[in-house]
C-alpha cells in the first residue's frame, strides 16, 4: 500500500511539473529591454529606417520607428513581422528576446500612454463615418 502512495504522489508531482512548465511556457512575454532594444535597431536598422530622434535621414520607403509606434499597432503584430520578415527587410535572425527588445523599444517612441488592457494589444481605435 504505502509502495502505491509514494508512486501515486511521484506521478502526481511530475503531472504538477509539466502542468507548472507549460503554463510559463504559455504567459505573455515580459517587456523588453528599450535600451538594448535601441542599440540593436541602430547597428541594424538605422540604414533603412530613421530609428531615432538623432539619425538624420534613412531610406525614403521605409517608415521610421515614431511612425511604427504612432500606428499604435499592438505588441504581437510588431514582433511577429520582426520575426517573419519580407523583403525588401532582410531576414536578421533576431532571438526572441532582441525581438521584444526592439518592440518595447519601438513602442517607447509613442508619446501616448501605453494601453491598459494588459493582453499584450492596443486599445481599439474608433473607426471614422
Amino acid at each position: 500500500m504505502r509502495l502505491f502512495s509514494c508512486a501515486a504522489r511521484a506521478f502526481a508531482l511530475s503531472i504538477g511539473f509539466v502542468g507548472f512548465a507549460a503554463l510559463v511556457a504559455s504567459a505573455p512575454a515580459s517587456a523588453g529591454d528599450a535600451r538594448h532594444g535601441a542599440t540593436i535597431a541602430k547597428r541594424w536598422c538605422a540604414d533603412c529606417h530613421v530609428v531615432s530622434n538623432d539619425q538624420a535621414s534613412a531610406f525614403a520607403d521605409a517608415p521610421s520607428f515614431g511612425d511604427i509606434a504612432q500606428r499604435h499597432v499592438d505588441r504581437k503584430e510588431i514582433a511577429n513581422f520582426l520575426a517573419n520578415p519580407h523583403p525588401p527587410m532582410p531576414d536578421m535572425h533576431l532571438s526572441r528576446s532582441e525581438i521584444d527588445d526592439i518592440v518595447t523599444y519601438i513602442r517607447s517612441l509613442d508619446p501616448r500612454p501605453a494601453p491598459s488592457n494588459g493582453d499584450g494589444k492596443d486599445a481599439p481605435q474608433p473607426k471614422n463615418g
